[in-house]
């Protein structure tokens, strides 16, 4: 049975998995980008909705589903130590021969990406996928190439970043990007307009205000808008962070308004037409 599926067939696939939000897709787009990268190893499109998530706009093979590759092409995994602490297993391919790998606790720390909730609550399972991704990567590559598991993804830099955002002339279409919030930690969300989801989160609020100002720059120094739009799109990044900026302590609130002004902008309560464009459009 051949698994060429039609073009358009895959676009209607990929409209039901984005749109039953199933399957972690955050549109139609991600979706078909998968079940093509499926098609193209010799696999149904469908399969992409059960192996695979995208985290911060990467295909992330979950770690079962590298496994059951690696074991589908000859290879084997004995569990060797399986606990909270630490994780070992020993991998074996016909081809590759054999490594043991461990994970610990420990090492996570030492690295700095044990800090999010889903170490604090599934050490375990995050060590094995871990493990599972270095082994099967080390002893027979050829079945995960350019590919990691949802749990590496996650501790990896984010794809996009306020300071590589791109031309501001499309602030407004940010929420566009495929980043997995729920995969990203950080108490404090940065909003763009015209998204209920958050472009990216920080950990601190000093970060926050950071990020914060370097989209107020780039709306500032953009030479495709004018004074009065430039007013307006900061005005509206403001009152799309109002939830955030109105949790702040005294001293924050006092920081993001210095920092405002340093790379430009000004405060005031209200802005309206007959103020600066460099306004930032911050309630106070």
């Amino acid at each position: 049975m051949s698994n060429i599926v039609p073009l358009q067939d895959i676009q209607a696939m990929a409209e039901v998995a984005a749109s039953s939000k199933m399957f972690g897709f955050k549109n139609q787009q991600e979706a078909m980008a998968i079940m093509l990268l499926c098609q193209a190893e010799g696999l149904h499109p469908a399969i992409a909705m059960r192996d695979f998530h995208v985290i911060q706009g990467r295909p992330a093979l979950k770690a079962d589903a590298m496994l059951a590759r690696f074991q589908q092409a000859g290879g084997s995994v004995t569990w060797k130590e399986y606990t909270n602490d630490a994780v070992t297993g020993l991998f074996t391919h016909p081809q590759g021969g054999s490594l043991e790998v461990t994970w610990t606790l420990r090492q996570a720390k030492e690295i700095g990406i044990a800090s999010k909730d889903n170490w604090k609550n599934y050490p375990r399972a995050m060590l094995r996928a871990r493990v599972i991704s270095e082994g099967i990567r080390a002893v027979f590559p050829g079945c995960v190439v350019g590919v990691y598991t949802p749990e590496e993804v996650a501790d990896f830099a984010p794809a996009q970043t306020v300071k590589h955002m791109g031309n501001v002339e499309r602030v407004e279409d940010i929420h566009e990007v495929a980043l997995a919030e729920t995969e990203e930690e950080g108490a404090f969300p940065l909003y763009v307009p015209n998204s209920d989801q958050p472009y990216k989160r920080y950990a601190t609020p000093e970060d926050w205000i950071t990020g914060y100002a370097d989209m107020v720059s780039r709306i500032i120094s953009s030479e495709k808008f004018s004074m009065e739009e430039k007013t307006n799109k900061l005005e509206r990044l403001s009152q799309s962070n109002q939830s955030v900026t109105e949790g702040f302590k005294t001293e924050h609130r006092v920081k993001l308004k210095a920092t405002i002004v340093t790379v430009g902008g000004t405060v005031s309560p209200k802005p309206d037409k007959s103020q600066s464009p460099t306004d930032s459009g911050l309630s106070e």
